[in-house]
């Protein structure tokens, strides 16, 4: 018999992330953002046994699938959700633009977010150096935090880069923390 803890443990969250980053990456590229639900694997469990044989029952959390977002603006689709109390966590995988660290230099920072974020969008989108990556940030209602990022390659037998780090999208993990509130 396997003892699951009915608290999350922080230390597991990288793994869902890594998790979710694969389950998403399973479906290919250009797919639009996705929500997803961490619940407690022992409690869906003991509600719908006919699941046993599709999660870990190991795992302390399962990522749950959510309906598509309902705006195309992730800020505004963010800004509408909140989670149960069931819920302990959530995730966001989407797809982004890289761009190199030392071209922030030519971008714009005015005072105006709306239009910044606009301005922002199209200079990555049309810089040469730019690459497209999938991002995954979870957390849990703790306040951790645990960020994926696989960065789109070209090359057929090139090894696609990933990178963990919580601080990966700090902005977002905020915006997903305020769902859990």
């Amino acid at each position: 018999m396997v003892v699951v803890p009915t608290s999350p443990n922080p230390a597991h969250l990288p793994s869902l992330a890594r998790e979710v980053e694969d389950f998403v990456a399973s479906g290919g590229w250009d797919q639009p953002p996705q929500l997803f639900a961490l619940v407690p694997t022992a409690e869906l469990l003991a509600q719908q046994p006919e699941l046993a044989g599709q999660v870990d029952p190991a795992s302390p959390l399962t990522p749950i699938a959510q309906d598509p977002l309902p705006s195309e603006d992730l800020a505004d689709a963010l800004a509408g959700i909140e989670w149960p109390a069931a819920v302990h966590g959530c995730a966001l995988a989407q797809e982004i633009v890289v761009l190199p660290p030392d071209v922030e230099a030519e971008l714009p920072d005015g005072s105006n977010e709306a239009e910044d974020t606009e301005v922002l969008r199209r200079v990555a989108a049309e810089h040469p150096l730019r690459r497209e990556a999938r991002l995954v940030a979870a957390v849990l209602r703790d306040g951790s935090a645990a960020c994926v990022l696989r960065v789109r390659e070209s090359g057929v037998d090139v090894e696609e880069e990933v990178v963990e780090h919580p601080e990966l999208a700090p902005n977002l993990t905020r915006a997903l923390l305020q769902t859990l509130r």
